[in-house]
């Protein structure tokens, strides 16, 4: 029983320490103390660090921003200085283009101009030999039948006379 008189004294005794209402002066003394270092602390060392950690931040993302406006309105330039290329280029590739048929159809004028002239003058040197083949068949048709004429007269018991068949031979080749 002694030992549970004891356990029951010490229960019943101050207990902890921060709810003993005689140390209390003492404990917020140290409190105060502390918050106040803590509070100088920050505001001296760490809060004008982490100050000039965002200040820094910020001016390298105002920076960052700046940069990238200057970058677009670059591209931008670019971006018309390219359209503007595109289009000088687009331009002259038609005009080149259009020389180029200029020069081709030309060529082919002259070709053609050349090509009709030379069917025309084979034409001509055709129609000279075709009339001259012509005449030459009306010759060659006038003898034989001249020929022919005489001899049929001459064989039927008659006297040919060359006056008389040339006459109807050349009647006869005019209609």
């Amino acid at each position: 029983m002694a030992t549970e008189t004891k356990g029951a004294e010490a229960a019943a005794g101050p207990g902890m320490p921060q709810l003993d209402f005689s140390t209390w002066g003492n404990q917020i003394f140290w409190l105060v103390l502390t918050l106040v270092v803590i509070y100088f602390v920050l505001s001296r060392v760490a809060l004008p660090r982490i100050a000039s950690v965002l200040a820094e931040r910020q001016g390298t993302i105002t920076n960052d921003i700046a940069a990238a406006e200057d970058l677009k309105a670059k591209a931008q330039e670019a971006e018309a200085a390219y359209d503007k290329a595109l289009i000088d280029a687009r331009a002259e590739a038609q005009r080149i283009v259009a020389e180029a048929k200029a020069e081709i159809q030309s060529d082919l004028d002259v070709a053609i101009a050349k090509a009709d002239a030379e069917i025309a003058a084979k034409s001509a040197e055709s129609e000279k030999a075709i009339a001259e083949i012509r005449a030459g068949a009306m010759d060659a048709v006038k003898v034989v039948a001249s020929d022919t004429a005489k001899e049929l007269v001459t064989a039927l018991g008659g006297k040919a006379d060359d006056k008389a068949v040339d006459a109807a031979i050349g009647a006869r080749l005019k209609g």
